[in-house]
């Protein structure tokens, strides 16, 4: 049995913090404007419970057991994520005209995709050290065979989930295998047409934005489906769509009437869609002001750097790629959630680690808490044995 004296106590206690927040501000963002019949603190403190359970159990695990319940657990989720499809909406209810979700009595809702993020990142690291293994003097013929293996592990589920619709899902997706295939160890030839191909094509949709907007309108925008193309043009002309943007001006107002020291804890008055969930930093920093903010932002990216410090201390190729995942992962997250929210960036859907309320991000991110507690007790375990020879 593994004691909790064996886990990182700065990442512990930070994510206990950050429990403490997410529980207080969620009741905050749901009780003050009557638009939901109770709040969501009882349930999202169960959440953070069953949240640290899990990471437990699964710290538990050696690095060999959680090599074996990869492939299984990657085949449920793709099973689940494909059947919600032809789902009944009584199993599988749609919101907001997307369908993520099954129906769980008493615990509310579970979204598999949530969960391919775990399934993704130990298939994905599998396959890349079995490469590895596999061709010692890799070619570019060997690294394109590696890539092909990646594309049809991952596409096939991230295109379910793209037509759910969930383009933030496919880009958190994105945002945490790109980076293990950047650290796999590829050719450097494949690396540059690997980087070079996604640049060309935003720098050719960023020029036809600015030079031939009539073009990219009926091209481009309009392949799009009709939520995707409210939220572009909510995000580039807020005051031109005021309903496309209403939520991302309504965030920003939040934020900035909070100015330096915030309104007081349960002050806040400024409604803002889903304020408790995708939308939760709208309304900490407009309670707890600029300082709050950058606390929190300062306490996200400690977490990840922990994540990072773990990783660089890992001594097995397997724990790199997938160190190197998670903390990607929740970097790119944590900048499109708190970006979207001041109108940088467009809204996609996307949670605040940690923070937000919901049940399947949570445990999903603990999930990925657990491997990366897996990370640190092989390296301290590592340690204890060379100081004791």
């Amino acid at each position: 049995m593994l004691h909790f004296n064996k886990l990182d106590k700065s990442l512990v206690i930070s994510l206990m913090l950050l429990g403490m927040i997410s529980c207080l501000f969620v009741h905050s963002s749901s009780t003050v404007f009557e638009q939901y019949s109770s709040s969501f603190i009882i349930k999202q403190f169960i959440y953070y419970i069953i949240g640290f359970l899990t990471m437990y159990g699964i710290a538990i695990l050696d690095i060999e057991q959680l090599k074996k319940i990869g492939w299984p657990f990657y085949w449920i989720m793709v099973l689940l994520t494909f059947s919600l499809f032809i789902a009944p909406e009584s199993i599988a209810r749609t919101i907001n005209e997307a369908k993520r979700w099954y129906q769980i009595p008493l615990l509310g809702s579970f979204q598999p995709s949530e969960f391919l993020k775990f399934a993704f990142l130990i298939v994905v690291s599998k396959v890349i050290v079995a490469h590895r293994e596999k061709y010692e003097r890799p070619t570019f013929f060997t690294d394109m065979r590696l890539l092909f293996i990646i594309a049809i592990i991952s596409l096939p589920p991230m295109l379910a989930v793209y037509k759910q619709p969930d383009t933030g899902m496919v880009m958190l997706y994105m945002s945490m295998i790109l980076p293990m295939i950047f650290f796999s160890g590829i050719q450097k030839k494949l690396l540059v047409i690997f980087t070079a191909v996604p640049i060309s094509i935003i720098s050719v949709v960023v020029l036809l934005y600015v030079k031939s907007r009539d073009f990219f309108t009926d091209k481009i925008l309009n392949k799009l489906s009709g939520h995707q193309i409210s939220r572009i043009h909510g995000w580039l002309q807020p005051y031109e769509y005021p309903d496309s943007s209403y939520q991302t001006r309504q965030g920003f107002l939040a934020i900035g009437t909070g100015e330096f020291t915030g309104k007081g804890y349960m002050n806040n008055n400024v409604y803002v869609v889903e304020k408790h969930t995708d939308f939760i930093f709208a309304n900490i920093a407009e309670e707890l002001g600029f300082i709050g903010g950058s606390f929190i932002i300062a306490l996200l990216f400690f977490v990840i750097y922990r994540i990072v410090v773990i990783t660089v201390q890992a001594r097995d190729p397997f724990m790199t790629l997938m160190g190197a995942g998670i903390s990607s992962l929740l970097a790119f997250q944590i900048t499109q959630n708190i970006g979207m929210t001041i109108g940088l960036l467009p809204v996609t859907g996307m949670t605040l680690p940690f923070l937000s309320y919901g049940g399947s991000s949570l445990i999903s991110n603990f999930m990925l808490m657990g491997i990366v507690m897996i990370i640190y007790k092989s390296y301290s375990g590592y340690m204890f044995k060379a100081t004791k020879e």
